[in-house]
């Protein structure tokens, strides 16, 4: 399937598109389209035999906002109401996750930030109301226990029980990110959890 440019007047937004843009996000793509028409191009608006949008809604909007009168699509006419729906979601599912300290050595933050990209404020300690405290290291005056686990599934439960978060520091150059999950939980924070999550089940 080749990209063909039609009248942006032409192409419908889907009206059962499950994805929502915030207004500063959006007003970073429609900047970024004026200032990079020609990324539509290589990555064009696909669209059905109607010319309803499968992917790329927030895209129309942001051309739409920006003035453009023409934009580049891909009818992907063949497809059935099923798959139809599959690339609707496909289509929006990230797969992977930033490596932030590649980033943070090879990249520019204040580029990458009016790009569009949200980085995390790695200096911000937040500790909310009820979370318990972790650690990233063991000492030697403690007892341990070590608690292994096989399925994803598991560990991202025991990750809502215990209240782990994600830990940020800088690196030796001053620039962010190097990236932790904190493991090592208080025991008696944990047993209370434990206790708190059994009640609830």
């Amino acid at each position: 399937m080749n990209p063909i440019t039609v009248k942006i007047s032409e192409v419908k937004s889907n009206p059962n598109n499950p994805r929502i843009i915030k207004d500063d996000k959006f007003q970073k793509l429609v900047k970024s389209i004026k200032e990079f028409p020609e990324m539509l191009n290589i990555r064009p608006i696909v669209v059905n035999a109607d010319m309803v949008v499968l992917g790329g809604n927030m895209r129309l909007k942001a051309c739409k906002e920006a003035g453009l009168k023409e934009v580049a699509i891909i009818k992907a006419a063949d497809l059935t109401e099923d798959q139809q729906k599959q690339f609707i979601i496909k289509d929006n599912v990230g797969f992977g996750e930033w490596d932030w300290e590649d980033l943070a050595n090879n990249w520019d933050a204040e580029q990458l930030t009016d790009w569009g990209l949200d980085i995390p404020d790695f200096d911000k300690e937040e500790k909310e109301e009820g979370e318990i405290t972790f650690s990233n290291e063991l000492d030697f005056v403690s007892n341990y226990i070590v608690l292994k686990f096989r399925s994803d599934i598991d560990w991202i439960q025991v990750q809502s029980i215990f209240g782990i978060q994600s830990t940020y520091s800088k690196r030796a150059n001053g620039k962010p990110w190097s990236k932790g999950v904190g493991r090592v939980v208080d025991g008696v924070d944990a047993i209370i959890k434990i206790k708190e999550s059994a009640n609830e089940g």
